[in-house]
């Protein structure tokens, strides 16, 4: 078992950044591989970025590329997701999951988080 706890989110305005940590406790943090979800108002659930159990692989939807950066401490049990010149489209609710692929298909993840809300402001 996997428990997930993420912070960071709040209001924000647009252009400016905010740093998403997702916190876990349990059995073989390091063996899983972390992605980050979102749910906008009204939309599906959406990927946004994943990362391999090291560290060293990392997979982005199109939107964010080059905004948002995924990364993990695995000595502190921890993924983030620092997210710069932020858009009102990344309005949503933000959740973090744990799986054994770094992959897209949130049906792939066995844990997630309850989420955190990043509102974007004009």
């Amino acid at each position: 078992q996997v428990q997930l706890v993420e912070s960071g989110g709040g209001l924000v305005q647009a252009g400016g950044s905010l740093r998403l940590s997702c916190a876990a406790s349990g059995r073989s943090f390091s063996s899983y591989a972390m992605g980050w979800f979102r749910r906008a108002p009204g939309k599906e659930r959406e990927f946004v970025a994943t990362v391999s159990w090291s560290g060293l692989t990392t997979y982005y939807t199109d939107s964010v590329k080059g905004r948002f950066t995924i990364s993990r401490d695995n000595a502190k049990n921890t993924v983030y997701l620092q997210m710069n010149s932020l858009k009102l489209e990344d309005t949503a609710i933000y959740y973090c999951a744990a799986g054994p692929y770094e992959v897209i298909a949130g049906t792939m993840y066995d844990y997630w988080g309850q989420g955190t809300q990043v509102t974007v402001s004009s």
